[in-house]
């Protein structure tokens, strides 16, 4: 009986050790060694096969590309809006006996508009005719690039601008807020001569709304300053792109053409 079990290990043993190598036949793991040449021979040529493929086509995509423009863009029939200072979850709230309620507001807004300063607009931006749109075309296989935009400044703001008041009127209870319209490649805003414009609205005050000539592509501002909005109390703001080359927003998207915040200012 042991004869035959010892036998038997012999014999699984040797199964084994010829399954990975068979010193008769010179296979390794059942494959000799042109079978093991060919086909490490094949899949080094499918491999490079796939590569080049690979590689091909990315060199025709990137032909396809343009270095200052997108080839293809999902472009928005409405661009979106934001303001400035945002807050927490878009809501202004502060009190203007506390400075610390609204210092937070001032420097977000100082640093929001620092590159629209008078200074660096003159160095880096063209001084374009108002009421026309700066268009840079190309000519032939001549680029105009880098194009530049138009002069936004700061001083154009006014009371709001940070410059005449510091405080943007937080320190008096006469908050300004800054609206912008999110920029989209290729929009000209407006037709037929007529600019757009912003308005703001709210059920329990008056807002003084100033309208902004936009001339540009670029992002340039609107100044909202509420003068003698309720104290004490949460008020709903709503504020939208009013123009002729827009369509109205989505019920869908609260910020495609208009965006909507909470304002309030405690007196303590």
């Amino acid at each position: 009986m042991s004869g035959t079990k010892d036998e038997e290990r012999k014999g699984s043993s040797s199964e084994w050790r010829d399954a990975f190598w068979n010193p008769r036949t010179h296979e390794l793991l059942g494959r000799t060694a042109s079978s093991w040449g060919l086909i490490l021979l094949f899949y080094l040529v499918f491999y490079l096969f796939l590569a080049g493929m690979f590689v091909l086509t990315m060199y025709i995509m990137l032909l396809t590309l343009d270095d200052y423009k997108p080839t293809w863009q999902d472009r928005l029939s409405t661009p979106g809006m934001m303001i400035r200072p945002k807050g927490d979850q878009l809501e202004i709230a502060f009190s203007v006996s506390e400075t610390e309620s609204w210092d937070g507001f001032i420097q977000n807004l100082n640093t929001f508009l620092s590159p629209y300063n008078d200074s660096y607009q003159v160095q880096m931006n063209d001084n374009c005719a108002p009421d026309q749109f700066f268009i840079q075309e190309d000519s032939g296989e001549v680029r105009n690039n880098p194009k530049r935009s138009c002069q936004f400044n700061r001083t154009m703001l006014e009371e709001c601008s940070g410059i005449s008041d510091r405080f943007y009127g937080y320190s008096r209870g006469q908050p300004c807020v800054l609206i912008k319209l999110n920029r989209v490649i290729g929009m000209l805003p407006g037709k037929d001569g007529q600019s757009p414009y912003v308005t703001c609205g709210a059920k329990r005050y008056r807002v003084e709304k100033e309208k902004d000539e936009w001339v540009n592509y670029t992002q340039p501002l609107v100044a909202v300053k509420f003068l003698n909005a309720s104290v004490n109390t949460d008020i709903s703001v709503e504020c939208k792109i009013n123009s002729n080359s827009l369509e109205a927003g989505s019920e869908r998207d609260k910020f495609a053409g208009r965006v909507s915040f909470k304002l309030r200012i405690n007196t303590k």
